[in-house]
């Protein structure tokens, strides 16, 4: 999957900049530090921090590892969230980082080497499954650990959100190991803080009721230091909360909102990697080129006939917005997180039924006849556009080369 060949190969042949690609850490006497410099994280630099007994975190191999990049991509596929990973490389007899917990369900994946792994369950319920990942944690903070263990070149350790962990180096070995992270802000919670606002604002303009003037007297009564009285008007004024905000249910956009979630999680997509046949049958293998002065093969010849289908199921998202019918995808994202705009591109509504069709016939073709637009021009154009942005293949080569 990674190995210290390729972290050596990283430095030497990619821009790795200390602080966006990598961190230079320790952690001694229960102090952590970060040793960043500025500027590009050059081999001689790097090896000189490692040989001194600094820890090496590459933030994102998969902007450097085909290999990474490929793997993430199909767990992202799978797990219906973004998929991460950070690598760490830990000298002997070493630890790079404190005691802490994190926002991600973490797979660790030993790759080179050994190291010896502390795992504690979370302190409260408060951290059971948390939203953020704590500050460093000391020793002292620490109780017994759950789980005890040394994992070798090819081992997997697992721990959810919450759970305490730390690393350190056996003395007579390296370690490299590469953390897979996912399900980070995907929780019940996170859809309904998109949810609760859009059902709260649909039911101000549908619902009278909810436009209605709060009682004149209700601050006299209402309020912490008031929580404690027993009355008729405080019972009321409960009531009347509970009954809008049960009713609430009715006017949320739970679709609507699922879509939204849906648009920021292929923003946060890496690209799907191709094989070979999906290359071939796509417009990244599409044979136009600069031939005997000038280009060839520059016609995209799809015709009623083409059979299509799209790449990838998850790589497109509908979204109904303000400023029209929305396409999200996610062929043309980067491998570095976040570092290009979120894609999509408006298409007529009438178009929908014809990227629905696409989605459910998934991994079937059709052909471009049986998309359900107006006029035959509107069905090869829509698929003309989709082939442009990679999100369509044919079942055969388009140009025999």
């Amino acid at each position: 999957l990674f190995s210290t060949a390729d972290f050596d190969a990283a430095l030497r042949d990619s821009e790795v900049h200390f602080g966006t690609h990598l961190d230079v850490t320790s952690y001694a006497e229960g102090v952590r530090e970060t040793h960043n410099p500025s500027g590009r994280a050059l081999p001689a630099v790097v090896w000189d921090f490692y040989q001194n007994g600094c820890s090496l975190r590459l933030l994102c191999p998969q902007a450097f590892s085909p290999t990474v990049w490929h793997f993430l991509s199909i767990l992202q596929e799978h797990f219906g969230s973004m998929a991460g990973a950070n690598t760490y490389l830990t000298p002997p007899g070493t630890q790079g980082f404190a005691p802490h917990y994190d926002d991600i369900e973490a797979f660790v994946l030993q790759l080179e080497g050994k190291k010896h792994w502390r795992v504690y369950r979370p302190r409260r319920d408060t951290e059971v499954l948390p939203q953020f990942s704590s500050a460093n944690l000391t020793q002292a903070e620490l109780g017994e650990p759950m789980l005890e263990t040394v994992l070798e070149a090819g081992d997997l350790l697992y721990f959810p959100r919450g759970f305490i962990h730390q690393g350190d180096c056996l003395p007579d070995v390296h370690s490299l190991h590469i953390t897979v992270s996912s399900y980070q802000r995907n929780s019940w919670g996170d859809l309904l803080e998109k949810l609760l606002p859009a059902a709260l604002q649909m039911a101000l303009e549908e619902d009278v009721e909810y436009r209605q003037g709060l009682p004149m007297d209700y601050l006299r009564y209402m309020g912490v230091a008031n929580s404690d009285t027993v009355n008729a008007c405080r019972t009321a004024f409960m009531e009347k909360v509970q009954s809008l905000i049960k009713k609430l249910v009715d006017y949320a956009p739970i679709d609507a909102a699922v879509d939204q979630r849906a648009k920021s999680f292929l923003h946060d997509c890496l690209p799907p990697m191709l094989t070979q046949s999906e290359k071939s049958l796509s417009v990244y293998g599409f044979p136009a080129r600069w031939q005997d002065g000038g280009p060839c093969n520059v016609s995209i010849p799809i015709t009623k006939d083409t059979e299509v289908r799209l790449l990838r199921h998850g790589i497109v998202r509908l979204c109904n917005e303000e400023a029209g019918v929305m396409l999200y995808y996610t062929t043309e994202n980067s491998r570095v997180y976040h570092k290009e705009e979120p894609k999509f591109f408006e298409i007529d509504p009438e178009h929908t039924d014809s990227i629905e069709l696409l989605l459910s016939s998934y991994p079937n073709h059709i052909r471009v006849d049986t998309l359900p637009c107006e006029t035959l021009e509107d069905k090869i154009s829509l698929a003309m556009l989709l082939f442009e942005k990679g999100i369509l293949t044919t079942k055969k080569p388009l140009v025999q080369v």
